[in-house]
């Protein structure tokens, strides 16, 4: 494989749940063309994604996502310098959608072919440049917080991730989403329930604020979804559903801020504290934890709201940064449904 140039193109493939996307990038970051479908009304009537209709919809519009990307760009496969594909973490159906779409490509135009995992998308994200001015160096600790991920990572470089700490339970998009349904707010709940605590009073209820305070950097909500539902159970009004909804995001913040700040104790070569996934685009989360950082004297980095939740922007750039250190796939590079960031592989195929 030959070196990559600032002016190759790679093209990124995210299906890993129930967004379809697809993206075009340049090797120096620049983003050439993306375009993100939601399924949100495919899965609203059932309260939650169905892994067989997500993958049918990926199936029905990933291809046209990449042509539509490829003709605003005005790239065709044989511009292409790689295609990434989202190879895991993630529901089954839609990564084999997205991965057998990628090979084929990837082999179609003679180019190298990279199955990404998902959290390494979010985890490299903040790398992207103009992210972060100067640009972000490694190491870095991650707060990954996401509907299916909640975790503490030290980003040590591409490939090289260590994990300080992770939920005991719920991850905290879905404890956000759990927490909403029992308020009555329609799905997904995350959004939804903090518009609605804007309006209320975040001191109203005592609740709990799990493992405050305590060693490490591990998290759990079950006990705070709970007592949202104990309070729910003996009737709320409007407003005090508006008061819960700002209680609970307040809880979500602090247990979040405190533990970051075990976390940063943690890694004393943290150049960032940077926050990534979906829930990351909560503006109390932002703040509370943009206070822990402020305090350990190191920035806080996160994306654009826009590349908080799955998108092919995130793809993309990691296969660029894997490129640029040699790392490829096999075409007989199974996707994974658990991937787990300490199995990446660092040593180049």
């Amino acid at each position: 494989m030959r070196p990559l140039r600032d002016s190759d193109v790679v093209l990124g493939l995210e299906s890993s749940c129930d967004e379809t996307a697809a993206a075009l990038l340049r090797a120096d970051g620049t983003i050439l063309a993306e375009a993100v479908l939601s399924q949100l009304e495919d899965h609203t009537p059932y309260g939650g994604v169905v892994p067989e209709i997500a993958a049918r919809a990926h199936l029905a519009h990933l291809p046209g996502l990449v042509r539509r990307v490829m003709g605003e760009a005005g790239v065709g496969p044989g511009d292409l310098a790689a295609v990434a594909a989202t190879a895991g973490p993630g529901l089954i159906g839609g990564l084999i959608v997205g991965a057998t779409l990628g090979k084929g490509i990837a082999l179609a135009a003679g180019v190298p072919y990279l199955g990404i995992n998902h959290l390494e998308g979010h985890a490299l994200t903040p790398r992207l440049p103009g992210v972060f001015a100067g640009g972000l160096q490694f190491p870095y600790l991650l707060m990954l917080l996401s509907g299916g991920h909640c975790q503490c990572v030290k980003v040590e470089g591409v490939g090289r991730h260590v994990r300080l700490g992770t939920t005991l339970d719920d991850a905290v998009g879905e404890a956000f989403d759990k927490s909403a349904k029992l308020m009555g707010l329609p799905w997904p709940g995350g959004p939804h329930l903090e518009r609605l605590a804007a309006s209320g009073d975040p001191t109203r209820f005592v609740l709990p604020r799990p493992l405050l305070g305590r060693p490490g950097c591990d998290f759990s909500f079950s006990g705070l979804k709970t007592a949202v539902a104990n309070i729910v159970a003996k009737g709320v009004d409007e407003q005090g559903r508006a008061d819960l909804a700002a209680g609970f995001q307040a809880a979500v913040a602090a247990t979040l801020a405190d533990r970051a700040a075990h976390a940063l104790a943690m890694v004393p070569d943290a150049t960032a504290l940077v926050v990534a996934g979906g829930v990351a685009a909560n503006q109390g989360i932002r703040a509370a934890l943009t206070a822990v950082a402020g305090r350990a004297g190191l920035p806080l980095v996160a994306p654009p709201i826009r590349l908080c939740t799955d998108n092919a922007v995130m793809i993309a750039w990691a296969g660029i940064e894997r490129l640029r250190a040699g790392l490829t796939e096999a075409l007989d590079h199974a996707p994974r449904p658990r991937w787990p960031l300490s199995d990446l592989s660092v040593t180049p195929v």
